[in-house]
């Protein structure tokens, strides 16, 4: 199986990436999670992303604030799926971030979740992943059908409740 890279651009953005690596986790997905900056150490996370495919990743997950620089920054060295987290600030609420992430230049896609929707980046780089991997697809098809049942239980309970 492949794994999924996932950066981010300060430690102090782990506890929204710890999300991505707990629902990584439980899929059984195989990972790195690394602190690279596009800005203070452009030459590691280039070097990252240009041999993200020959050392076995199939996906890349790219957390960050403010300018939010990492995820174009990866998706300039790769061809592989690039996803992007922007991550909330003090500043703008995350905005700067999710606008820096989510205009890429033609030619160069990341695709974007959320402020901070580490989950959902995560579970896009799982649903990439299961192209190739009919037990990823399983996995995936039982925890919306889960999901589904659970939305379908407090229906009942609430219908039951206010029932006429």
């Amino acid at each position: 199986m492949k794994k999924v890279g996932i950066l981010m651009g300060s430690d102090s953005d782990f506890p929204i990436v710890e999300k991505a690596a707990i629902t990584l986790e439980k899929y059984g997905v195989p990972f790195e999670m690394h602190v690279y900056s596009a800005h203070r150490t452009p030459e590691e996370a280039r070097a990252f992303a240009m041999n993200a495919r020959e050392n076995g990743f199939g996906t890349i997950i790219a957390a960050a604030g403010k300018a939010a620089h990492l995820a174009g920054a990866m998706a300039a060295n790769t061809t592989l799926p690039v996803i992007g987290i922007p991550i909330k600030s003090s500043t703008l609420d995350g905005l700067d971030a999710l606008l820096s992430t989510v205009q890429m230049p033609s030619g160069l896609p990341v695709a974007t979740v959320a402020i901070d929707g580490a989950e959902n980046a995560a579970l896009l780089a799982i649903q990439i992943l299961s192209v190739s991997d009919e037990e990823l697809a399983k996995k995936l098809t039982e925890a919306r059908a889960a999901g589904a049942a659970a939305v379908l239980e407090k229906d009942r309970i609430i219908s039951a409740k206010y029932a006429k």
